[in-house]
């Protein structure tokens, strides 16, 4: 049962962390659109959507964090442990009891990730809108897809993804 529940406080846990910046950013980039755009706005507006949709949405989130994500839940289900239950959510990210080159690849993406929050708050609208149109795109593609691969991994049956812990190199 524990496990189970540290399972879905995991999932959980990284889902309203992605629904909580989608509703935080998404009227920022409906904002853009109640500004005066130009062609290059519109044109800028498609191609960041689009590349974010394939880098952040289908690379970043389909492709490599949420098989993982979801095989660290399925591992938490299986092996629960007090403290990694309690903090789920940043075991299921990759923070701690994960290869080393795990552990860092995920605090390194998280440093890139707040400094680039950072630099984007500064640029003015529409520019601003436009960056944020493309996240919330990447964003909600990656609660998709956490979705679709928890439901697998939680469910019976074999899960081919590695959680990369220490105990599966």
């Amino acid at each position: 049962m524990m496990g189970m529940l540290g399972a879905l406080w995991g999932i959980g846990g990284i889902v309203l962390l992605l629904l909580a910046a989608i509703v935080r950013l998404t009227p920022i980039a409906f904002e853009a659109l109640s500004n005066p755009m130009h062609w290059g706005h519109w044109l800028s507006l498609l191609l960041v959507v689009a590349f974010m949709a394939q880098a952040e949405g289908y690379r970043g989130f389909q492709k490599a964090f949420s098989p993982r994500a979801a095989a660290r839940a399925r591992f938490l289900q299986q092996n629960p442990q007090v403290l990694h239950v309690a903090l789920a959510p940043f075991f299921c990210m990759g923070y701690f009891h994960a290869t080393r080159k795990r552990q860092i690849s995920s605090i390194c993406l998280t440093c890139g990730i707040v400094l680039l929050i950072l630099g984007v708050r500064l640029l003015p609208q529409p520019w601003r809108g436009i960056i944020d149109a493309g996240v919330v795109v990447g964003l909600a593609w990656g609660l998709v897809s956490l979705l679709i691969f928890a439901v697998k991994a939680l469910g019976p049956g074999p899960f081919p993804y590695s959680p990369e812990t220490p105990e599966n190199r």
